[in-house]
């Protein structure tokens, strides 16, 4: 319970996962983590260097989308004073202060090419040069990356170097999404659920309903464990009686009948003068007068398309979300909209 962040998972796809980090973890090699956003790519990189003969060393973690391009081979390399403007004192790189441990590299994919063409060399030849010296620096640094892009494609592109990524795919390791983790679900729900439940200081816990778990199994998290997880904690701690079953869930937490859109700031600036409270965002209506027809079952079908459509939008094209809201199974809507010709995914 004291730990914020750990593995908790009995899925095959999950286990493999893990035991490929820990079977990697002792080697002196890069590792690359792959994986959708909230997989829990940190927490690989940091069980990699664990269960390493780094354990004793710095583990460095650096968020390589986190800076301006400019900056980030001063914050990787380090730089002299006085090697550019504002560098007003001698200033150690990521790479100095990982010496004799791992460095961390997030979202490896947004690194500039200048920046990848130094990385290269640190690899190839366990040295750095800070920006402004003259003279390289040894280090002795293990080097784990993380990204969510598909990096032989970037290669293809242009956009990333061949050669650092053959150097650093000694091993990779692609984390699975939720929505592949069979049999976790309920697991991390009564994680995270009895967790908050701890943190909330409840001396009972009354568990979800049945209803709720179907509908957290049906969901299809995007957002994977990151997202799980804040919707459990976010039911728990609204949830007014802990001795009762919880039921109430909320997806998106944004919905909300006061949701701004393109003409909704003159209804606040009304409002704000008024004191008046806007009326909530209204449905757009269906476009299908009732008028005498005579094909019944032609209306009937250009009615139901427009009811697909409607919610399709209302969801974000989320068809598992659509699929929930509309009381049909995930295949009857698949069907439906296949039957209907509609795009199985949103418009761009």
């Amino acid at each position: 319970m004291e730990r914020t962040n750990q593995f908790v998972g009995q899925s095959l796809a999950f286990l493999d996962a893990v035991e490929r980090a820990s079977r990697a973890a002792p080697l002196n090699r890069p590792v690359l983590v792959i994986g959708e956003r909230g997989t829990g790519k940190e927490l690989i990189a940091e069980r990699l260097h664990h269960l390493s003969g780094r354990w004793a060393g710095p583990l460095v973690t650096m968020n390589c989308a986190a800076l301006p391009e400019n900056l980030i081979e001063a914050e990787l390399f380090g730089h002299e004073a006085g090697s550019f403007t504002g560098a007003a004192k001698t200033r150690h790189g990521r790479f100095e202060e990982a010496d004799g441990g791992t460095l961390f590299l997030d979202e490896l994919a947004t690194l500039s090419s200048p920046a990848q063409d130094r990385l290269l060399r640190a690899v190839e030849y366990g040295e750095i040069t800070r920006i402004g010296a003259s003279r390289p620096i040894e280090v002795d640094v293990r080097i784990v990356a993380a990204t969510n892009e598909h990096l032989p494609g970037l290669v293809d592109q242009g956009r990333f170097r061949a050669d650092l990524l053959d150097r650093l795919s000694f091993e990779v390791i692609t984390l699975p999404p939720m929505r592949a983790r069979k049999g976790d679900i309920a697991l991390l729900v009564e994680h995270f659920g009895r967790r908050m439940g701890v943190e909330l200081e409840w001396t009972n816990w009354p568990g979800f309903s049945p209803q709720a778990l179907a509908e957290l199994e049906r969901y299809s998290w995007p957002g994977n464990v990151r997202e799980l997880r804040n919707v459990v904690e976010r039911a728990v701690y609204r949830h007014e009686n802990p001795e009762r079953p919880i039921q109430a869930l909320q997806f998106d937490p944004f919905a909300s009948p006061w949701v701004l859109n393109h003409d909704s700031a003159g209804a606040v600036e009304v409002a704000a003068r008024t004191g008046e409270v806007p009326s909530p965002t209204v449905e757009p209506a269906l476009p299908f007068p009732l008028v005498a027809t005579t094909d019944l079952r032609g209306a009937v079908a250009d009615y139901e398309k427009a009811l697909l459509e409607n919610a399709l939008a209302r969801h974000r094209f989320n068809q598992r979300s659509t699929a929930i809201a509309l009381g049909l199974t995930y295949d009857q809507l698949r069907h439906a909209m296949k039957r209907h010709q509609l795009a199985v995914t949103a418009p761009t």
